[in-house]
């Protein structure tokens, strides 16, 4: 079994996607107006609009509702990321070395899903990793 792709359902899908554009600097691939992708090597972040639950069954999901998930976001440098991003996303917790070997950026999106900048910050983190 492969992971293929984590889903977001939002009420504004222009604005989520606008949003996770800006953050990892990847254009959105629009297969519909109520469905994008943002693709990475190592998988794809998918937003839905939240018009698209039905289809899933009823109920089956709901927008703005998720405190136990974090987007996990591999770059190279997080304070430069925190430099970029500094004063236009909502911090939780500026950049901190973290005790298993990472640095870390924590922000939340426009619909208040938690959002982990990180990079490798000692040889066995960046051999977990790959880098």
């Amino acid at each position: 079994m492969q992971l293929a792709a984590t889903r977001i359902f939002t009420d504004d899908v222009d604005g989520l996607v606008a949003f996770y554009e800006r953050v990892t600097g990847l254009g959105a691939r629009r297969l519909h107006p109520l469905f994008a992708e943002l693709a990475t090597a190592s998988g794809t972040l998918a937003i839905a609009s939240s018009q698209t639950v039905p289809l899933l069954g009823t109920d089956a999901a709901e927008p703005r509702a998720n405190r136990s998930v974090a987007f996990d976001f591999l770059v190279d440098d997080v304070d430069a990321v925190h430099a970029a991003l500094a004063g236009t996303v909502d911090l939780v917790q500026g950049p901190t070395d973290l005790p298993w070997g990472n640095r870390s950026l924590l922000f939340r999106d426009p619909d208040g899903n938690l959002v982990n900048v990180f990079s490798p910050a000692t040889a066995e983190a960046r051999d977990r990793f790959g880098v």
